[in-house]
């Protein structure tokens, strides 16, 4: 480990921000799954309602820097166009 005062205070820093950046990421994971189980049952009430959850979740992770930005809006297109896909499918 460092020695020198500001490098271990750095490290202590980068320790938080990747167990804040790892939670972030995990709930992106969660949203799309619930997401994907959502389409699975083929319920356009439970769609709809796990769409929004997930786009605002991904939205906050590109915001807060955890995703990039066009990583985030691909996830977000390709949840959206399975979500009117199943909506079509009824």
């Amino acid at each position: 480990m460092a020695n020198h005062k500001s490098a271990i205070k750095r490290h202590k820093q980068s320790l938080k921000k990747a167990d804040r950046n790892r939670a972030v990421r995990t709930r992106v994971k969660n949203v799309v799954k619930e997401m994907r189980t959502a389409i699975l049952e083929n319920n356009p009430e439970n769609i709809e309602v796990a769409l929004k959850k997930a786009t605002i979740a991904i939205d906050k992770s590109a915001s807060k820097g955890v995703l990039h930005w066009k990583t985030a809006a691909r996830k977000i297109s390709r949840l959206a166009k399975a979500a009117n896909a199943a909506a079509k499918a009824q």
